[in-house]
């Protein structure tokens, strides 16, 4: 069964790290460039941080870089996000999504997501 999941997410306090991780299963996940997204409550879906699939061409949004590393393990099948210096505005469901394409993921575009794993930033 061709899929991503992720997990790593969790309750934090502001300041605190967590790493996401993007398992896939099913294709190999090296062949394809990886997107980070989050979504919070009542806000729409907000590009967080990207990978291409063969040089590792990065983006990283504004809200978070300097903060956020993404970097993959294709041996393991996994992509990673870690987050440091965690803000509570970084609350929110974060998903990732697997493109062949490193612009269509830069766009958003993607017929292939996970279901999500929530981020909570409090004290």
């Amino acid at each position: 069964q061709v899929q991503l999941v992720e997990s790593g997410g969790g309750l934090v306090q502001p300041g605190g790290s967590l790493r996401l991780s993007c398992a896939a299963s099913g294709f190999t996940l090296g062949a394809y460039a990886i997107g980070w997204f989050r979504q919070a409550p009542g806000k729409e879906r907000e590009r967080v941080s990207c990978i291409s699939s063969s040089r590792g061409t990065t983006y990283y949004a504004d809200s978070v870089k300097g903060r956020v590393t993404i970097s993959r393990d294709n041996a393991k099948n996994t992509v990673y996000l870690q987050m440091n210096s965690l803000k509570p505005e970084d609350t929110a469901v974060y998903y990732c999504a697997a493109d062949s394409s490193f612009f269509s993921i830069l766009a958003g575009r993607s017929d292939l997501w996970g279901q999500g794993t929530q981020v909570t930033v409090s004290s």
